[in-house]
């Protein structure tokens, strides 16, 4: 049983280059941005590319595929995006990522700050720490 549901984690997060997956996926991280008000920049260092690139996925004309890379960080970032709407489902769900927080890993930064310093280790840091917070682990 745990052996067929590590094979399937690592096949969510395998690289995807399938038309219609990769665009279902950006779809879902710029609608994450979105909701969390996060500026280009913020998106694009969250995401792993360049400005650019965060601009053509923004308007869908985006034609690459996504390695394992991106696979990781978008279940990270929607992973994030729908534990804290179990947890809080009101304005905290949208706000919580670009508040300053002065709790343990933080240090007076926000968790946007603290997962684009940090890459995909504080991003799993900070999914942790919200799947802590609503009872998950």
């Amino acid at each position: 049983m745990r052996a067929q549901l590590l094979n399937d984690q690592q096949a969510a997060l395998a690289p995807l280059s399938e038309r219609e997956k990769v665009e279902a996926v950006i779809k879902a991280v710029v609608r994450t941005a979105e909701a969390w008000q996060l500026s280009n920049n913020e998106a694009a260092a969250l995401f792993d590319v360049p400005t650019a690139t965060w601009s053509r996925m923004k308007a869908e004309t985006f034609m690459g595929s996504l390695d394992q890379d991106k696979v990781t960080r978008a279940s990270l970032l929607i992973g994030l995006y729908k534990g804290l709407r179990l947890l809080f489902n009101g304005p905290l769900t949208y706000g919580w990522p670009k508040t300053v927080n002065t709790g343990p890993g933080f240090g007076g930064r926000t968790p946007v700050e603290v997962m684009v310093a940090g890459g995909i280790p504080a991003m799993m840091s900070v999914r942790r720490h919200v799947d802590a917070l609503r009872g998950g682990m």
